[in-house]
């Protein structure tokens, strides 16, 4: 059971980051080395939960995800300047009544695990990196492979899927354009659009003239097992053997407390930014996977986090960055 405490506020700090991904730990870890006073609000449901490996980042190439978690956490943890508040969530995020004259004008109301853990506080800045939910396509099994032979990131994973019989499955109209991406990989990719529009005439007909199969039937079910695909299974009974894939989630901003504040978005949901973090409420930054799309890589987050920090940093001392 949750409880959340009525205002007035109880703590202050200097930066409330919501969300404890590699945004969020890297923002906080660069914050309390420039010796502000921070708070971090997990919830400890990663989006990455279902992977086994990650890759791409320098230096922990092949480690688990929670390993990184867990790992930026207890380096986070060692200074005392910083707060991780754990399987915690935050309800809303919004301006105190005198946010014009006040020296922390954001309230954060949090609901934690015990009464002890839950309440407000007020902060001169927020950090938004509470990233993406995720709803795979509409396909029978498909939890059961995925993050073991089934990935949503071609970057992260695609150097293991290399030469194998994959498949790309989505029901969105950019399917096109990540096959593109997918074939660098492998020669042999069939596209299930799942019974999806997903591709037009013209585009079916350019991935043809690259040797990518389009496959428009309804899947009936995922063949294999222990997590490892081997056969996706057509309406009327059609198998055709796969190896691995990627799929293609639909993704949904998680920035629902930010309601009152109203910042700007994309037709997506995403945060907009300016280069640094900024959103276009002061004093409100965002970083990682809740901005405008770009590569969903853990160290591209990482260092989006370590930006946002940088130019917070120099915004809350008034200090310009040239």
């Amino acid at each position: 059971m949750t409880y959340v405490i009525a205002l007035p506020c109880v703590d202050a700090y200097d930066v409330v980051i919501i969300g404890a991904g590699p945004a969020g730990l890297s923002a906080a870890l660069n914050l309390t080395r420039a010796r502000m006073r921070v708070l971090v609000v997990d919830s400890d449901r990663p989006r990455h939960a279902a992977t086994m490996v990650s890759h791409g980042f320098l230096t922990r190439d092949g480690v688990p995800p929670h390993e990184l978690r867990r790992l930026a956490r207890e380096e986070v943890e060692r200074y005392p300047e910083t707060r991780v508040l754990r399987r915690s969530s935050v309800a809303s995020v919004e301006h105190t009544p005198d946010a014009a004259s006040s020296a922390h004008p954001f309230v954060t109301s949090v609901v934690g695990r015990t009464p002890a853990l839950s309440g407000a506080v007020t902060s001169r800045a927020v950090l938004v990196a509470s990233g993406l939910r995720e709803t795979l396509p509409d396909v029978p099994g498909i939890r059961g492979f995925y993050g073991m032979s089934l990935f949503s990131c071609v970057a992260c994973d695609g150097y293991e899927m290399g030469d194998r019989a994959l498949a790309l499955i989505g029901e969105t109209d950019d399917l096109c354009a990540r096959a593109l991406l997918v074939a660098q990989w492998t020669t042999t990719l069939t596209v299930f659009t799942n019974g999806a529009v997903g591709l037009d005439a013209a585009e079916e007909v350019l991935l043809a003239e690259r040797g990518i199969r389009v496959e428009r039937r309804r899947i009936d079910d995922l063949e294999g097992e222990r997590g490892l695909i081997r056969a996706v299974r057509l309406v009327g009974g059609e198998r055709l053997p796969i190896t691995g894939g990627f799929v293609r989630p639909l993704w949904h901003p998680i920035v629902e407390f930010l309601d009152s504040l109203n910042p700007g978005t994309d037709k997506a949901g995403h945060l907009v930014t300016d280069r640094d973090g900024r959103t276009s409420i002061p004093g409100l930054y965002a970083a990682g996977d809740v901005t405008a799309p770009g590569p969903q890589q853990l160290i591209v987050a990482a260092g989006a986090g370590a930006r946002a920090a940088s130019t917070m940093t120099h915004d809350l001392l008034g200090a310009a960055i040239r």
